[in-house]
């Protein structure tokens, strides 16, 4: 279901972003895709999704939550292949989107302005988000991350362990 999502996530927002966007088969843990894309400073920007949590044999009660990486994770592993030029990894922000499955595709205009909002410093509007969403400060262009108020609430639900026998 991750991978669907993906899939579909990275292919939206790559038509939204209007400039190139390449999808590699691998990231930094080796299990998902990432989206990257370089901005007007020739910097390598990229995105990649993945289930924050998500029910398991010992959990089933808990939450499916997916967070939306911007930037973030890759520290000095070299996973960019250079058929996409560039002078350095974006280290000048990150971000951190959490949300529900059903919110993801909802989010991608908003993501997409947050991306270029930052590239262009501030200059240009920020979209509404589709969902209310929690910030780590007071403005989403100095926060580092957001959680949908759905996804935040799911979080905080208590969840039983099956019992071990």
């Amino acid at each position: 279901m991750v991978s669907n999502l993906r899939r579909e996530f990275y292919t939206l927002f790559a038509a939204a972003m209007n400039v190139p966007v390449k999808v590699s088969g691998s990231s930094y843990n080796r299990s998902s895709s990432i989206a990257s894309w370089v901005d007007d400073h020739a910097q390598l920007n990229y995105v990649s999704i993945y289930a924050y949590t998500a029910p398991d044999e010992l959990l089933v009660e808990r939450p499916f939550i997916l967070r939306v990486s911007i930037n973030k994770g890759a520290g000095g592993i070299t996973f960019f292949k250079r058929d996409q030029p560039y002078e350095g990894i974006n280290q000048g922000w990150h971000f951190e989107l959490t949300v529900l499955p059903e919110e993801l595709l909802a989010f991608i205009p908003w993501v997409v302005s947050l991306v270029k909002a930052k590239a262009k410093d501030s200059r240009l509007p920020l979209q509404e988000p589709p969902y209310p969403v929690s910030l780590n400060t007071a403005s989403v262009l100095l926060s580092t991350e957001a959680w949908s108020k759905e996804a935040e609430r799911m979080s905080e639900l208590p969840c039983q362990a099956i019992p071990q026998l």
